[in-house]
């Protein structure tokens, strides 16, 4: 007999009716205890729903096209930017974006490379790949 008012139920079907594709630990204060959710949270990337990109970060999750394996939904710059945006962080085009935008370069970019105003020390990436920063005085 299924169990229909479970934390992870209540957890999953959270993250499916979500705009943002980034999750974090904070936004299920309200259904339990940050031990207790982090436990789900956990069962939910084993079960491939998230992948976790960073400390009490994860992403909705989708199987590759290429190799099957799961992978977030969105491009990692992209959810790095959405992170980090929710996270409180101040956003701005690395130096290597400007010259981009400005046609001083024709060099297509990764968007690995997020310009940031404060220090910051958060990794965020999934299967090796993580985003760098670069600090810029604005």
């Amino acid at each position: 007999m299924p169990k229909y008012n479970t934390l992870e139920r209540k957890i999953a079907t959270r993250i499916s009716r979500q705009k943002s594709a980034v999750v974090m630990r904070e936004d299920f204060d309200d259904l339990g205890g940050y031990d207790q959710v982090g436990r789900t949270l956990r069962q939910l990337a084993a079960k491939g729903v998230i992948v976790k990109i960073g400390y009490g970060l994860y992403a909705r999750a989708k199987p590759s096209y290429f190799s099957g394996k799961l992978i977030p939904e969105k491009p990692m710059p992209e959810i790095a930017r959405e992170a980090l945006g929710r996270l409180g962080v101040e956003i701005f085009p690395s130096t290597l974006e400007r010259a981009y935008i400005e046609k001083r370069t024709n060099q297509v970019l990764t968007g690995r490379v997020i310009g940031v105003k404060d220090r910051i020390s958060r990794k965020i990436g999934y299967n090796g790949t993580y985003v760098s920063y670069e600090r810029l005085s604005r």
